[in-house]
């Protein structure tokens, strides 16, 4: 198989967070990436609360969501191949006006009381469907749209815009939901992916940059087998096999942790309810934020394999000591530096790919790292529903065990550790 990662290139020193915001594309980009975010924050609420009014079922409403997260499961290999293969912009575009069109449809269902269980179900797993040929394109688009050494400023204003717009998503939708009904929410949300599609298709392609899925040996490549020369190169590469497995791990320790637990030590430990939960939820993304825009005013150039084995260590020693806490002060404080690692080493982690990696083949690697993620996330949060209320500190302590040994790992890892 051709070799696709590409020799590491001298950088000069690193631009700062204002200079990517002076390019147009990268503006639009932004607002693209930000409005759908608020987007899936409004269909999140708008599906959970339509689907209780209706059944006054819990069972439904997980089934609702399962419908949503298995297509996307199952089909963002098959995104990652296509964002590949066509414009990574076009493919969000597309992708968009069908979350619209879709959002559009759910909500004149709703407002002219057409709207029953049947069509939420399949509404759900439509939207899951078209959002796994989404999330790969915006993860893959950015090298073609700002030059290489803009990447970590760039990434991080993208980070910072995701995390603010992932928190007022739910926040605006709730209030929209009491204010009027969740088929007003749905409209709200249309409108959200068409300014998605409309901004996405603002964000031109560099003229320097390679075009993805060029060459004659492209063009005879069905969709399968560019899924599987992407598992394949993956799998080959001792560096990429080695990110993808330490982001799973670290999803697995904090997927479960950050919400089942989080709200057992809000319930059980701190007995503030929904109030100290709220302060942990927020203390993480806040400290994901500072981390993240502390990662894109970085100067230097840090070795990323490093920062991955310090992140493990860092949010290891953070869960040891949520194990153990009983001050909610001193949880919060915790939870907010847990976050500022994530957000800091977030920005270098995917820079270096964005970077290292070809844009023929970067939307199946960025495929197969989110399949690994979704596939950790779930059975983390049942391991941990079972151990969070009767054993939180085994929970904690057992996440804490892999995370410190990820690391461990890392820095036995000679390709892992020298990734600069």
């Amino acid at each position: 198989m051709t070799e696709t990662i590409t020799p590491p290139v001298p950088l000069a020193e690193r631009p700062s967070l204002r200079v990517p915001l002076r390019t147009p594309s990268f503006r639009n980009l932004w607002a693209a990436q930000s409005f759908s975010l608020l987007g899936d924050g409004f269909s999140t609420v708008a599906f959970a609360w339509i689907t209780l009014t209706l059944t006054h079922s819990s069972l439904a409403l997980g089934v609702v969501l399962a419908c949503q997260a298995v297509p996307r499961a199952l089909l963002t290999l098959l995104g990652g191949a296509l964002s590949d293969r066509v414009s990574a912009r076009h493919l969000m575009m597309f992708s968009s006006l069908l979350r619209c069109a879709l959002m559009a449809g759910v909500a004149a269902a709703g407002f002219t009381h057409l709207l029953n269980l049947w069509m939420l179900f399949a509404a759900a797993a439509l939207f899951g469907a078209v959002d796994a040929f989404f999330q790969p394109a915006r993860s893959s688009v950015l090298p073609s749209v700002v030059e290489p050494e803009q990447l970590e400023p760039a990434n991080a204003l993208l980070s910072v815009g995701s995390r603010v717009a992932s928190v007022l998503g739910p926040a605006v939708g709730g209030i929209v939901v009491a204010a009027t009904d969740p088929s007003t929410a749905f409209a709200v949300d249309s409108c959200c992916f068409a300014l998605v599609a409309l901004f996405a298709g603002r964000a031109t392609r560099r003229i320097t940059a390679p075009a993805a899925g060029t060459g004659a040996d492209t063009a005879k490549e069905s969709l399968g087998d560019r899924i599987r020369a992407g598992l394949v190169y993956v799998f080959s590469d001792p560096r990429i096999r080695a990110m993808v497995a330490i982001d799973t791990a670290v999803t697995f320790c904090y997927a479960g942790p950050f919400t089942v637990g989080f709200a057992s030590l809000a319930k059980f430990r701190f007995h503030g309810g929904a109030t100290s939960l709220g302060l942990l939820d927020g203390a993480l993304a806040a400290g994901a934020i500072v981390g993240a825009l502390l990662g894109g005013a970085t100067r230097r150039h840090l070795r990323v394999g490093l920062l991955i084995s310090a992140l493990t260590g860092w949010l290891g020693a953070g869960m040891l000591a949520l194990g153990m806490l009983g001050n909610l002060a001193e949880a919060v404080g915790v939870v907010l530096l847990m976050g500022l690692g994530i957000g800091f080493q977030g920005v270098f982690g995917v820079s270096w790919i964005q970077r290292n990696i070809r844009g023929e083949i970067l939307g199946r690697v960025i495929s197969v790292d989110m399949v690994a993620g979704y596939i950790a996330a779930p059975a983390s949060l049942v391991l941990c529903g079972a151990l969070a209320k009767s054993h939180p500190g085994a929970m904690f302590a057992a996440t804490a065990a892999v995370l410190i040994v990820t690391g461990a790992a890392t820095l036995c890892s000679k390709p892992v550790v020298t990734m600069a």
